[in-house]
């Protein structure tokens, strides 16, 4: 296979960094032709947009001016796919910058050494940086300030007497290499990992070998999701030299009852699954919630493995250890905690995903960055859904987070409920129609305009969120109820506390919190301004 086929990036972008003079724009117009991609080339696009060279805009808006424009950029071009990306030297020094390119695709340092750089500059005087008497002086004691922050990158290529060809082909090599992010997670019995990045479902034998996961293995998904995606799991897990055993029941949230569960055990029991065995929930929410509450609870609990395939599981569900079933009086009020072995994360799934699927997952990373991370939230609101590996990540480290410091809901993981006492009720009251993520987006307009009622926040934060939900296709009104049905729905929340309910409001993006001192007549007024016909 010649280097330029490159199977495992996909459409994932490439992008090269490091310092000037270490040869990313020739390398990375090498790249493009090879791969039949655009070239994009950060300092021309900027200079192009701009109407004036670099050296120009350091001139006239300073380095911090231009370092603005490389912001902006970078968030643009993640949302991108299928490009070779020539960063700027500095581009992706920034953290955040950094962060959010990286997640488009896969991003290599090229190095060289001073002399190198010297020599390949020779004659270059469009450098704002180099500006200095002493050249060879100044080259040394920037690549000396950036030498931490180019050692992030975990791809390196040396270029130093290279020729471009042949730094084109290291490049490709190593962006060929399927790599995947491990997040931790603690809780009060140990730590378990997140496995996120692709080709994982081929990939499932070796990461439970890994966690030393015993031999047996019973696989729990519904008919949609096993056509697609059981048989991969499954021969990955038997070359790894487990036994598996496959159940399959009903699709979707009216099948989450304690009746389906019954046929979980009578599966576990026919598969002769014991004690030290696990069960491996390959599914969305409702099969991570049901495998998970059968897990907890047959033979007083076997090991549990989320494999999430859905973005609101992947999200929200399969972290931090709730599992449930639902009553005919509330959603999840029969449940337990029950802290998975492992979670594999693999987003190659989404791609099967109906849009209003993809669109409910939204609502949860919408919430996950009011709650705790502006940079999540003012990305989806500026350039929208992507980059989805990114999108995901930023999502389960506030997750994580949340639940490591609160892994029974005894305080601040309340704030995880943003949207959620007004979202199940309505969930509950359409029946389940309105799927768990249309049910949340609504809550958390409303929510957000209860908290602009009660002054915690802007009028104009309330707009914000509203637009964000209305621009990914959610629903931001409801139909067919009263506010007082709606009222009357909460009462059966398990958030409540004695006969008070819970609601988490908003004060600005990243700055929520809990409180039951909400009266029902300033629920009721939210409630009957999002009422449709």
């Amino acid at each position: 296979m010649h280097p330029g086929d490159s199977p495992r990036l996909g459409t994932k972008n490439l992008i090269l960094t490091g310092f000037m003079g270490t040869g990313k724009t020739a390398v990375g117009q090498d790249l493009a032709r090879r791969l039949g991609r655009e070239f994009l080339d950060m300092d021309a696009l900027i200079a192009e947009r701009e109407g004036m060279g670099v050296a120009e805009i350091f001139g006239q808006q300073g380095e911090a001016g231009f370092r603005r424009l490389e912001v902006d950029l970078c968030q643009e071009l993640a949302a991108k796919q299928n490009l070779v990306i020539a960063s700027g030297g500095g581009s992706l020094i920034p953290d955040a910058n950094r962060e959010i390119l990286s997640a488009s695709g896969q991003v290599v340092c090229l190095r060289a050494s001073t002399d190198e750089i010297l020599h390949r500059l020779e004659g270059v005087h469009d450098r704002p940086l180099l500006d200095a008497p002493d050249r060879e002086a100044r080259i040394a004691a920037l690549l000396v300030q950036r030498v931490e922050a180019y050692g992030r990158f975990p791809l390196q290529v040396d270029t130093t007497g290279l020729t471009v060809t042949q730094v084109a082909d290291r490049v490709l090599v190593l962006a060929d290499t399927a790599l995947f992010q491990t997040i931790p997670v603690s809780h009060p019995g140990g730590e378990y990992p997140i496995y996120l990045g692709g080709d994982l479902l081929a990939q499932a034998g070796e990461l439970l070998r890994a966690q030393n996961v015993s031999d047996q293995i019973v696989l729990v998904t519904t008919p949609p999701v096993g056509e697609r995606y059981a048989a991969r799991v499954t021969d990955s897990l038997v070359r790894a030299g487990y036994g598996v055993a496959v159940c399959v029941v009903p699709d979707g949230e009216v099948h989450k009852r304690l009746e389906t569960v019954r046929v979980l055990y009578d599966g576990f029991v026919d598969a002769g699954l014991d004690r030290r065995g696990a069960v491996l929930a390959l599914g969305g929410g409702v099969i991570g919630d049901m495998a998970g509450f059968a897990a907890a609870t047959y033979l007083r609990g076997v090991a549990l493995i989320q494999f999430p395939t859905s973005l609101l599981s992947m999200v929200d569900s399969s972290v931090g250890g709730k599992v449930a079933v639902d009553h005919p009086q509330g959603k999840n009020l029969i449940g337990a905690f029950k802290q998975p072995e492992l979670v594999i994360i693999d987003p190659e799934t989404l791609s099967s995903l109906p849009a209003r699927e993809v669109a409910s997952g939204l609502a949860e990373v919408v919430k996950t960055g009011l709650i705790g991370d502006p940079d999540l939230f003012e990305q989806i609101e500026r350039h929208g859904p992507a980059p989805i590996g990114w999108i995901i990540e930023r999502s389960l480290r506030v997750k994580a987070g949340v639940v490591q410091e609160d892994p029974y809901e005894h305080g601040l993981r309340a704030v995880l409920n943003l949207g959620h006492t007004f979202g199940h009720a309505l969930e509950l009251l359409s029946d389940y129609r309105l799927s768990h993520g249309e049910g949340v987006s609504v809550g958390l307009v409303a929510a957000s305009r209860l908290s602009a009622r009660l002054g915690l926040c802007s009028p104009a934060l309330a707009v914000r969120v509203e637009q964000v939900l209305a621009r990914l296709d959610l629903p931001t009104r409801y139909w067919d109820h009263t506010p007082e049905q709606i009222w009357q729905a909460m009462a059966t929340d398990k958030k409540r506390r004695g006969k008070t309910l819970r609601f988490v409001l908003l004060r600005a993006v990243g700055e929520v919190l809990a409180t039951d001192q909400v009266r029902e007549d300033d629920v009721l007024g939210v409630l009957e301004t999002l009422r449709e016909g």
